[in-house]
């Protein structure tokens, strides 16, 4: 893993590198304020649910009341690492704003570290309105705070289509014998193939066709129409025996 401070390049099993963009304190913010009104929204609703409809009377001297008053507690204190374990680094407010926590080498956070995490907000919250914590995602390098620091997580913005490409080309790696390069060229061509112009999609085909076996007769390939450009290129795609020349 390499990373700077605004982005972080991770790299899978197979090679290709993902690059993540990291979350500066203006999007943090965002998606705090959003989770913020939910779960204050979440727990009004209870008290008002508590109140109404089991009417139960809301003051602390009172069993009853205690009944009220503690799940709108675990709703507003508990929301986040309940929801980050259960969403493997999301929260709705993340979600909305486009972000979503993960480990330092760019995988899914592990239930300790989100934990970690979440303890951390006491000290990321002081001495009032996490100035702790917007102050450390101005000068610490990869805009963490505190707690991001002691789980070892990173914010990022949740690139879902480079995620999602990446993952792609793994399966596409495993049933093919392409080297990565080449894999990559293929995949993309193939991916746009019906987007491109009839004469420009030949002409490229044709190319990496020949990139991808040198020996094939020229000739052969410019007399192949535009279908049979693209079976060989799935062909080549999904090959266990055809060795890789680029």
């Amino acid at each position: 893993m390499s990373s700077g401070d605004d982005q972080v390049t991770v790299q899978s099993v197979t090679g290709v590198d993902l690059t993540l963009a990291i979350a500066g304190p203006g999007t943090r913010s965002y998606a705090f304020l959003i989770d913020w009104h939910i779960r204050l929204l979440l727990s009004g609703a209870w008290l008002l649910i508590a109140y109404y409809v089991f009417d139960i009377a809301l003051t602390v001297k009172a069993a009853a009341g205690f009944l009220s008053i503690l799940p709108a507690a675990v709703i507003y204190f508990l929301y986040h690492p309940i929801l980050e374990v259960a969403l493997r680094g999301s929260t709705p407010g993340k979600r909305m704003a486009g972000v979503r926590i993960v480990s330092r080498d760019g995988g899914p956070p592990g239930t300790a570290a989100l934990l970690i995490r979440n303890i951390f907000r006491l000290i990321d919250s002081l001495p009032a309105a996490y100035m702790l914590g917007l102050i450390s995602c101005f000068v610490t390098a990869n805009r963490v705070r505190v707690g991001d620091m002691a789980a070892g997580t990173l914010l990022v913005l949740d690139n879902a289509a480079a995620e999602k490409s990446l993952l792609r080309i793994e399966a596409l790696a495993a049933r093919s014998q392409l080297s990565l390069d080449a894999l990559e060229l293929v995949d993309q061509l193939l991916e746009r193939w019906d987007s491109l112009e009839s004469t420009s999609r030949s002409h490229i085909a044709r190319s990496l066709l020949r990139r991808l076996d040198p020996t094939a007769d020229a000739g052969a390939l410019e007399a192949l129409a535009d279908a049979n450009l693209l079976a060989m290129l799935r062909a080549h795609l999904n090959s266990n025996a055809a060795a890789a020349h680029v």
